[in-house]
């Protein structure tokens, strides 16, 4: 499984976490994502584990998450994975437009050591010719938000906006 290295954003410092990288498998009708995010993981707010289940305001805390359109599409689906267990999946019609959550199953299994966490997620995905949104939200001991993506476009940190749909998914 190939992996791609997260850039964190210039205006969110992270001095815990050397690094954060992605590897995606697509199988059958399900993609699989694992993300690994390495440094002094006790510095970081990793929340417990919970009933996997669906949550809100998870981006919120440290996340992983993934963005995905369909090629030339301005509709768009978000996934937010925590390392509690807790997932949640929206639909927008555009650009922050009317997000709706999506009913599906999300798998999540977490290993945490001293130097590293990886946290694998496994959604249902069928659309074809994608572009992917691959990024995290890392949250420190102290509360500061540090923001990581493959791509992230100009200004604030915005996993949203259409350029950091960095990765085509054929």
């Amino acid at each position: 499984m190939p992996s791609a290295a997260l850039e964190r954003h210039p205006d969110t410092p992270c001095r815990p976490v050397r690094g954060v990288t992605v590897a995606i498998e697509r199988g059958g009708e399900r993609l699989r994502l694992v993300y690994r995010i390495e440094g002094e993981i006790a510095r970081l707010r990793i929340p417990p584990p919970r009933p996997p289940q669906r949550a809100e305001r998870l981006w919120a805390h440290t996340c992983c998450e993934l963005f995905a359109a369909g090629e030339g599409a301005e509709g768009y689906r978000e996934f937010n994975f925590s390392p509690s267990g807790e997932w949640a999946a929206y639909a927008f019609r555009g650009y922050r437009e009317a997000p709706q959550p999506v009913d599906c199953v999300v798998e999540i299994r977490v290993r945490k050591e001293a130097r590293e966490l990886e946290l694998a997620a496994s959604i249902p995905f069928v659309v074809e010719n994608a572009r992917l949104g691959v990024c995290a939200v890392l949250e420190e001991e102290d509360g500061a938000l540090s923001y990581w993506a493959l791509r992230h476009a100009p200004g604030r940190a915005d996993f949203h906006h259409p350029a950091s749909f960095a990765l085509e998914l054929r």
